[in-house]
């Protein structure tokens, strides 16, 4: 003889199952999977440094050129951007809108006196921002000076 458990109406069991699964997708997931990876809108940033140059890559994938606003500030570099977007569709019985805004700042102290303000230039591509900023020439690496013993 076997016995078999039975937990309520084999109908209910399905239409919880259904709609806990088709409500619980990742759809109306609103914590952080609509974020980066650090839980935050900011775009990812590169700098490099090399003998001549300071060398800013953003990550700003989905923007255009016009989105950025880049301003130097004595020693404050500052990077933002905005953009909104809305979508309207009408059909005969409804309207639909979505709309979406998304907005970054990024603030980077440079080193005092050692910027070349007047030649910073940028170019925006492929979804990355690329700045390049000069180093005066009086603030570049010299090579060691040898020294002659007499």
């Amino acid at each position: 003889m076997n016995l078999i458990k039975r937990n309520g109406n084999l109908l209910e069991g399905f239409q919880r199952t259904f709609f806990d699964d088709f409500f619980g997708r990742e759809l109306f997931n609103w914590e952080n999977n609509n974020f980066s990876t650090t839980s935050t809108t900011l775009p990812s940033v590169n700098i490099k440094e090399t003998t001549d140059t300071y060398e800013v890559e953003v990550a700003a994938p989905g923007l255009e050129k016009n989105d950025f606003k880049v301003t130097l500030d004595g020693n404050l570099l500052t990077i933002s951007s905005e953009k909104e977007n809305q979508q309207v569709s009408e059909q005969q019985n409804f309207t639909r809108r979505e709309f979406s805004y998304q907005s970054f700042q990024r603030s980077f102290q440079l080193p005092k006196n050692v910027v070349d303000e007047e030649n910073i230039s940028a170019r925006y591509e492929n979804g990355l921002l690329l700045l390049s900023i000069p180093k005066k020439e009086e603030a570049k690496q010299k090579p060691p000076k040898l020294i002659e013993i007499k």
